[in-house]
């Protein structure tokens, strides 16, 4: 049994900038906006969600089925991914076009002015479930991508019988109300951060009670204060661990969602599971870029024993002996 990843193939292009947008937006002259900013740095990551995402599975001793597309430019960026663990016998490669693209330039008051290039990732409807060995996927996660393959993707698990977790998060203003509900409704787990859940809120105009009959669960995360883990008849909160090392949150959603899913497929908890998406997500943001933290199962499972019980279960997943 396996997981599949879908979602967006990226590469991110992070600026900082050290003064503040604000000093050179003139609101009364926005309809004429043109600023130009020198930024202090760059870097250029491996990301998107479906390669986050796979990447923090592999990591946990995972093989991922990869469904995504990429462009000319992203050879080394499968080639090193598959070196991990990932099967990424499912990645369309589309020549003559370049992988999407994410360039973001943050202030010093954390304001961002970003844009995506979508690319490649324009095509990522042409990876389908049917050409998979869809019956021996466990659990899909539908995540961030080219919109219509998001709800086409919804469309194919129902029919299929492939169990999902939906995660429009930045997609979500692109969605109808119906579209969004159609995702919604069915879904092994619902999972956002807290402004997305609000947005889905007011774009679907249903209440949580209302979710909470239409998905199996919701997973709502909410950054340094944890994430909170909604059944039908229950609530958890999961609460985030404490690090002094905070480089990068980007990618930490994605790390969580991982990490979420490592443990559903081996057996774990809903809670459990939300410990070491919480766990993951802390790895992530002790490091620049969304894939370049590192762990091995040992130290991962000694970090999670320092800070949660260790069910039987868990101990069986990690390997923790007595």
């Amino acid at each position: 049994m396996t997981i599949a990843v879908t979602g967006s193939m990226a590469f991110d292009y992070i600026m900082s900038f050290n003064g503040s947008f604000t000093d050179y937006i003139m609101p009364e002259q926005l309809e004429r906006l043109s600023i130009s900013v020198l930024v202090d740095s760059l870097r250029r990551e491996r990301g998107g969600t479906a390669g986050n995402i796979a990447y923090n599975l592999a990591l946990l001793g995972q093989k991922p089925l990869l469904m995504a597309s990429v462009g000319n430019d992203a050879a080394d960026y499968i080639a090193d991914l598959a070196a991990h663990g990932v099967d990424t016998s499912a990645v369309l490669r589309v020549p003559d076009v370049l992988t999407a693209s994410f360039f973001v330039s943050t202030d010093r008051g954390n304001r961002q002015i970003a844009n995506f290039f979508i690319g490649a990732m324009a095509q990522s409807g042409r990876v389908r479930f049917g050409a998979q060995n869809y019956r021996a996927i466990k659990l899909a996660t539908i995540s961030p991508n080219a919109p219509q393959a998001m709800v086409d993707y919804v469309s194919e698990c129902k029919t299929l019988g492939v169990p999902y977790v939906y995660d429009p998060s930045q997609q979500i203003p692109l969605f109808t109300k119906e579209q969004l509900i159609d995702g919604i409704d069915g879904a092994r787990i619902l999972i956002v951060n807290d402004y997305e859940f609000e947005l889905i809120k007011q774009r679907t105009e249903l209440t949580l009670a209302q979710m909470r009959r239409m998905a199996e669960s919701i997973i709502i995360t909410k950054g340094e204060y944890g994430s909170t883990i909604y059944t039908a008849d229950d609530q958890m909160d999961i609460p985030a661990i404490t690090t002094e090392t905070v480089l990068d949150p980007t990618g930490a959603g994605d790390a969580y969602r991982a990490g979420l899913m490592a443990g559903l497929v081996n057996g774990l908890s809903l809670a459990e599971a939300g410990r070491l998406g919480t766990l993951t997500a802390t790895y992530a943001i002790e490091a620049h870029g969304t894939q370049k933290h590192h762990y091995t199962m040992e130290e991962f499972a000694a970090r999670y024993a320092a800070n949660f019980e260790v069910t039987p279960d868990v101990a069986a997943f990690l390997e923790i002996r007595d």
